[in-house]
């Protein structure tokens, strides 16, 4: 048994997909793609009906055949207007900075649009209808992106773009540890993890100074962890 329907996706589209059902429970599903508005659903569910009718003959009824041609193929799909304004504000802001580096600009758009992991992205960018870079040479790039040269060049291109001369930049993180015990004290307090804890917990605090000068070189001070009473 088969049929279409379709979904909602994180990025806000509508997914268009043929889900084959088999004995046991299992299912297979196809994609066959996504669209923003009415007119791209209606074609995608047309391109799913004639994907279920292949291979199915038509009885020779002697009927005269409708005037006007079937749906048009779908050979692809963009997300235009959302690609092209992050692209053009990516390119305001790094153009200079990255030396046509087009791996690291899709992985950051692609981030933009859905927080994901590496390989995920690749299939963010499939799904905007932007060619996606292997995973391979996803992976080739890392080490340059971790470069200390190359992260000075970006930060010094936010700091230009924000008007930012010698500023000192302070990180704050807050975690929270976990002890087996019921009973709450002047440290540990009831409340709500990570990990959705009801018990008492300790909250700690780790503060970090970034001092950056005209040129953007960071020098990295932490400080010790310091602990919730």
């Amino acid at each position: 048994m088969a049929f279409v329907r379709t979904v909602k996706t994180k990025s806000g589209a509508t997914a268009v997909q043929i889900v084959y059902s088999r004995r046991g429970g299992s299912r297979k599903i196809e994609h066959i793609g996504s669209a923003h508005d009415e007119a791209g659903v209606a074609a995608l569910k047309a391109a799913a009906a004639e994907r279920l009718a292949e291979g199915q003959g038509q009885l020779e009824l002697g009927l005269a055949a409708q005037a006007g041609g079937g749906p048009l193929p779908i050979t692809g799909t963009r997300m235009t207007v959302l690609w092209d304004s992050l692209d053009r504000v990516f390119t305001e802001v790094f153009g200079a900075n990255i030396n046509g580096d087009t791996v690291f600009r899709d992985l950051v758009l692609a981030r933009i649009i859905e927080p994901t992991s590496k390989l995920d992205s690749l299939w963010v960018l499939e799904e905007v209808g932007v060619p996606a870079p292997s995973y391979a040479t996803l992976k080739r790039r890392l080490p340059v992106y971790a470069a200390t040269r190359w992260r000075q060049q970006l930060a010094a291109a936010c700091a230009a773009h924000a008007g930012l001369g010698p500023a000192t930049l302070v990180l704050y993180d807050v975690t929270t540890l976990y002890f087996e015990t019921d009973k709450a004290d002047g440290f540990r307090e009831p409340g709500f993890s990570k990990e959705r804890r009801l018990e008492p917990q300790i909250t700690a605090r780790s503060d970090e100074l970034w001092t950056a000068s005209p040129a953007m070189s960071l020098l990295r001070v932490t400080t010790a962890p310091s602990f919730r009473a």
